[in-house]
């Protein structure tokens, strides 16, 4: 049964917050959309709208390169590929993200908390910044926390795509996330910050 909580720390039930990113290194989970978010966000179609209203789209010509990722949120689930993969859309959500495939840019992957154990309806964001399609898509330097702050700047306050604005909210959480580069994904060292946003679909 869902239950009002804003998620469950997967750690709790054996989970990481650590994506599993291949050769035992993670991306970190360091974005949380809330489980009281409004449920026209939490789903797969929801989650794509609102990533347009703070410019991403789905990846270019649905063509995606390199294996999708997975994440146990602790939710009993266990390890789950990755829902969607959205990339920055450069102001063009039709074709924009082909862009971002070969200059490079945010992107994010989605995961969502719905197992019988941990059922929060939260989703799990795995946000990072990438090079251009030349140096193979790498992350940049600091590139999680970049990644995870300029989303997050985008989707504060007011926004909207197709009729359907969101309000959002943001808390910063401390403890979900180690501090530094050991367990991470390139050696990049992270902040140890979860940025929780609510979004609320105000029509």
């Amino acid at each position: 049964m869902r239950r009002a909580v804003p998620y469950y720390d997967p750690s709790s039930n054996g989970g990481s917050m650590l994506d599993n990113a291949g050769d035992g290194y993670g991306e970190p989970l360091n974005v949380i959309i809330s489980g009281l978010s409004s449920s026209g966000v939490l789903n797969e179609a929801g989650v794509i709208n609102f990533a347009r209203a703070i410019g991403f789209s789905e990846e270019c010509l649905d063509i995606h390169l390199g294996a999708p990722q997975s994440a146990d949120l602790g939710d009993g689930n266990g390890w789950v590929n990755q829902t969607i993969e959205l990339r920055q859309d450069y102001g063009n959500s039709e074709v924009g993200t082909c862009l971002e495939t070969l200059i490079g840019g945010n992107h994010f992957r989605v995961f969502i908390q719905n197992g019988p154990l941990a059922d929060s309806g939260a989703l799990f964001l795995a946000v990072s910044k990438e090079e251009d399609l030349e140096e193979g898509h790498t992350i940049i330097p600091n590139g999680y926390d970049i990644g995870r702050n300029q989303l997050v700047d985008a989707a504060i306050g007011t926004t909207s795509f197709e009729g359907v604005t969101y309000t959002t909210v943001a808390t910063n959480i401390t403890g979900l996330l180690p501090v530094g580069s050991d367990g991470i994904n390139h050696g990049i060292a992270i902040d140890g910050i979860v940025t929780l946003l609510t979004v609320t679909i105000e029509s």
